[in-house]
């Protein structure tokens, strides 16, 4: 015998409890059928009880007036032809005769004797109606004498009143002979009435089930049309959401809702001829720049050939080259090695925006790459490493080493030294922190640092970087499926976070050795102009 655990039922209790609210609350088709249902039932209950009252007053006034009108006028045919002073025996004899009318009721007749005397003759014998079975507000009524005026000179009235005797119904009436004379009072059951009224009472029900029911299925017939349009529009939505800018509605009819799918039809056609018009100006775009920083190579091949050698004549001991020109080869070599930056920048840009970039992975130890970018750059002196040998992950050493560039440049450059970098491990993922000790980001840039050309001072448009190295460095991440944030720390200074999965294999990923795309050696040089603009 198993044993259930009570908190496996209590969630499973609670899940069924949300299922249905979710129905109760949400499903505009039991919704609809709710308030269908609802209407009906009002009507339906409405009409019902109308009926039933309207009915019963008529049932149970048909009865009674026609009871009322018999046993008046026996009283006046026999109980009024009565002497003075009559014998039981004569008020029991003419009681007989007055409940053998046509609507069968009981008869008590009440009068005094020659002696004085109280006497009672029932139509029912002894044991049948007897005065205790009048309420007494009605013997009282009775017997009391009204006083004459124009329009009625009888003292006494007839009096009746219905009244509930073991489940029963009965009418009980009772008036005294006119002149003078005994005292009647009649009972009749309305027992074959109140049967009556039931058979009504339950066929009334009955329809209102009925019309219930009608309502239901006439609600789900209605959702249904009204829904179904509506769930097609959604799914279309949905599809358009996804991506699939062809979706389109049939449409068929000319009510409100038809017009709502041609409305959709047309928004969706618009839609995609503006998607269309865009990735098409996008796509130009692209290959405008790729062309152009491929266009450009060639020149500043040329011009940088001759940049070094004006820099190697600065550099000579000889003294050879004029002193009045000497700021304007200097500015001339500092220009071209930043727009030779600026290009390469472009087209890997350009390669990222066009999703052509791919990883040549290969196994790295983080803190021998680290090292090596930071030696390459002659960084070892104001940089702090805090990385342990022997921490590997599967990876592009090229983009990594481009991404460590731009972040440690940029930290160096306007955070401050020294700066501190930092390697651990979180589960499957490696994380890479870079420090400064600078006055950190401004807040309202901290969600702007990894803009493309982003530059938080418009007084310094010109800077040594392109405003595309975090920007690049952000997308080298990206593609390795991981993430760079950027935040102040708490002490001083801004930091840096590189999250990278142990692993950035992916479908279709090149060996290491292979060769990407002419210029993929771009993104080798980098921008450390990008974070002093957002400082």
């Amino acid at each position: 015998m198993t044993q259930q655990h009570p908190g496996g039922t209590r969630g499973w209790t609670a899940a069924r409890k949300g299922v249905l609210s979710r129905l109760r609350f949400t499903s505009l088709r039991l919704r609809l059928v709710l308030v269908f249902g609802l209407v009906a039932l009002t009507a339906a209950v409405s009409a019902s009880g109308i009926a039933y009252w309207l009915n019963r007053e008529a049932v149970l006034t048909r009865t009674q007036d026609a009871v009322l009108r018999d046993f008046e006028q026996e009283m006046q045919n026999r109980a009024s032809a009565l002497p003075e002073q009559p014998t039981q025996d004569e008020l029991q004899h003419t009681a007989g005769q007055m409940a053998g009318s046509d609507q069968r009721f009981s008869v008590l007749l009440v009068a005094r004797n020659a002696d004085g005397k109280t006497v009672y003759g029932s139509s029912g014998g002894l044991s049948g109606f007897s005065l205790r079975d009048v309420p007494v507000s009605l013997r009282t009524a009775v017997n009391k004498r009204q006083q004459a005026d124009g329009s009625d000179k009888h003292p006494y009235h007839l009096y009746w009143q219905r009244i509930v005797d073991h489940d029963t119904p009965y009418l009980v009436a009772g008036t005294r002979v006119i002149g003078g004379g005994p005292t009647g009072y009649m009972l009749k059951s309305l027992e074959p009435e109140a049967k009556d009224l039931n058979s009504l009472a339950w066929s009334l029900g009955i329809a209102t089930g009925l019309a219930l029911i009608g309502s239901a299925l006439l609600a789900q017939a209605a959702a249904t049309t009204v829904l179904k349009p509506v769930q097609r529009l959604g799914a279309a939505a949905r599809r358009l959401g996804e991506g699939k800018l062809d979706t389109r509605l049939r449409v068929s009819g000319t009510d409100e809702l038809a017009d709502l799918s041609r409305t959709f039809n047309n928004a969706a056609e618009a839609l995609e001829k503006r998607v269309a018009d865009m990735a098409a100006r996008d796509e130009a775009s692209r290959r405008f720049v790729a062309d152009m920083s491929h266009e450009l190579r060639t020149p500043l091949t040329a011009i940088t050939a001759v940049t070094e050698v004006l820099e190697e004549e600065l550099e000579a001991e000889t003294g050879s080259m004029d002193p009045m020109i000497e700021p304007a080869v200097r500015l001339v070599v500092s220009e071209t090695r930043r727009l030779n930056d600026l290009v390469e920048n472009l087209m890997e840009v350009t390669r990222f925006d066009a999703g052509t970039a791919r990883l040549v992975l290969d196994d790295v130890d983080i803190a021998d790459q680290i090292t090596a970018c930071v030696d390459a750059r002659a960084w070892l002196d104001a940089v702090e490493l805090d990385a342990e040998r022997g921490i590997h992950a599967r990876l592009d050493p090229r983009r990594l080493d481009v991404i460590l560039a731009n972040l440690i440049g940029n930290a160096l450059k306007h955070g401050g030294s020294p700066v501190r970098v930092s390697v651990r491990e979180e589960d499957d993922s490696l994380v890479i922190q870079v420090q400064d000790h600078g006055p950190g980001i401004p807040e309202d840039v901290l969600p702007h640092v990894f803009d493309r050309f982003y530059k938080a001072s418009a007084s310094r448009p010109r800077s040594e970087g392109s405003g595309l190295g975090l920007s690049i460095a952000l997308e080298n991440a990206h593609i390795h499926g991981g993430e760079i944030t950027a935040a102040n720390s708490p002490d001083s200074g801004a930091v840096f976070t590189l999250r990278l999965p142990r692993d950035s294999s992916e479908p279709g990923e090149r060996p290491a050795g292979d060769g990407e795309e002419p210029g993929d050696d771009a993104g080798h040089d980098t921008d450390e102009d990008a974070k002093g603009d957002a400082r």
